[in-house]
């Protein structure tokens, strides 16, 4: 199957006062801003890929789609080829996010996703580092520890770092990678486990990013850390009541081991710390609470920086994920205090669970700019939906390149705490 596209890359509407001009952005003093040929050439490529997607190793009678080949016809040349090329260059890592995703947890251990990893990032200019649980102990990452205790499949944690000539700043990235959350011994309902394999979406976007940077001539300097564990329930299990210490020192009284996510990031969170980053954003599968406060398609933003939560958003919204902002409200701090230790793992009373994951996460980043994406509710599609298929969606992979591309150094501006 051959398709023939013309008329969006022949030429791009003219702009009248008053007229309403599909696809353009409102800017201020009534002026509109156009997308570049670049972009739909980019957009074109992203949305043939992406919704083309199918997920078929495991189907005994999977039929691969028709399409085979798209012939793009229009004016722009180089441009347009160019952006032909970054768009089939970041679908390519969207769908290696979706293919983790899918793959089942029993396919994809803590050891299996760190090798799949380092397949990946092979020739692509970054550095992977694998710890093992020895170098886990050696690292005091007290938290991935802990989480991954009560599983035969031991945990891991992924460093990647990618290094450009010429870097212009430094940015930390940090991805929760649970292959398979149970719940431990505060376990899951059954209908509650059947979608957590997708658990480690977060990390599988991190890395999916990582493996573009080269390819796409980004200048900023990245480096990344995806903790791999998978939460089980046994007789070596984290209880409730227990407390673990975190890399930065900080300890952690665990009431609810489902809540597992926080505490690997936590370890994720204090490295990416230590490597004096100008900013930090992570991306997590984090709480159901803010499913409920945005819906199943819309990441939930948390920022100390109000600079670097507008220049997430903004790559957000240009990737075409959207994302809404929430608070850190500073009042519900004493919600996560605990009576024996630094903190505990969930917020006294039901409410503002989101909310209360967040500022825990917030303890772990010093004073580093940082974002807290929860990708909870769009990380999965529960049906078609244009270039979200069915499954895992590789949400994060196309916020992640277009921030690194376009990073500026967020200034010195506080967000809510």
């Amino acid at each position: 199957m051959t398709v023939r596209i013309r008329s969006a890359l022949d030429t791009l509407p003219a702009y009248a006062p008053g007229r309403s001009v599909p696809g353009a952005v409102k800017l201020a003093s009534n002026e509109l801003a156009f997308p570049t040929l670049p972009a739909v050439a980019q957009a074109i490529a992203e949305g043939f890929a992406l919704g083309s997607y199918q997920y078929l190793p495991y189907k005994s009678d999977g039929k691969p789609t028709k399409l085979k080949r798209v012939i793009v016809l229009g004016r722009g040349g180089a441009k347009v080829e160019a952006g032909l090329t970054r768009g089939s260059t970041v679908s390519e890592a969207v769908m290696w996010a979706r293919d983790l995703v899918n793959t089942p947890s029993g396919a994809k251990s803590p050891a299996a996703f760190a090798r799949a990893a380092k397949t990946l990032l092979t020739g692509k200019g970054v550095k992977v580092e694998v710890l093992d649980v020895a170098a886990l102990k050696k690292a005091r990452l007290g938290g991935v520890l802990g989480v991954g205790q009560g599983s035969e499949q031991s945990p891991r944690l992924v460093k990647m770092t990618y290094a450009p000539v010429g870097a212009k700043g430094k940015v930390a990235l940090v991805g929760k990678g649970v292959v398979f959350d149970s719940g431990g011994l505060s376990l899951k309902t059954a209908s509650g486990m059947e979608t957590m394999k997708t658990d480690m979406s977060g990390a599988a976007a991190v890395i999916g990013a990582m493996s573009v940077l080269q390819d796409l001539g980004v200048k900023t300097k990245v480096v990344a850390f995806a903790p791999m564990v998978e939460n089980m329930p046994s007789g070596t299990a984290i209880r409730p009541g227990d407390v673990l210490k975190i890399r930065n020192g900080k300890t952690v009284e665990v009431l609810n081991t489902d809540a597992e996510g926080r505490l690997i990031l936590a370890d994720g969170l204090s490295l990416a710390a230590e490597e004096k980053p100008d900013a930090i954003i992570d991306l997590a599968t984090l709480t159901g609470a803010c499913v409920v406060a945005l819906g199943e398609k819309i990441a939930g933003l948390m920022t100390t920086n109000d600079s670097w939560g507008e220049q997430v958003r903004a790559a957000a919204d240009n990737a075409g994920e959207p994302v809404w902002p929430l608070p850190l409200p500073k009042e519900y701090n004493p919600l996560i205090e605990s009576e024996i230790a630094d903190l505990k793992n969930i917020g006294t009373g039901g409410y503002g669970g989101a909310l209360t994951a967040g500022l825990f996460l917030a303890a772990f980043v010093g004073d580093v700019p940082w974002v807290h994406l929860d990708i909870a509710g769009p990380a999965r599609a529960g049906k078609d939906d244009g270039v979200m298929v069915r499954g895992g969606t590789g949400f994060g992979v196309r916020t992640l390149v277009r921030l690194l591309t376009d990073y500026k150094k967020p200034a010195a501006t506080n967000g809510a705490r």
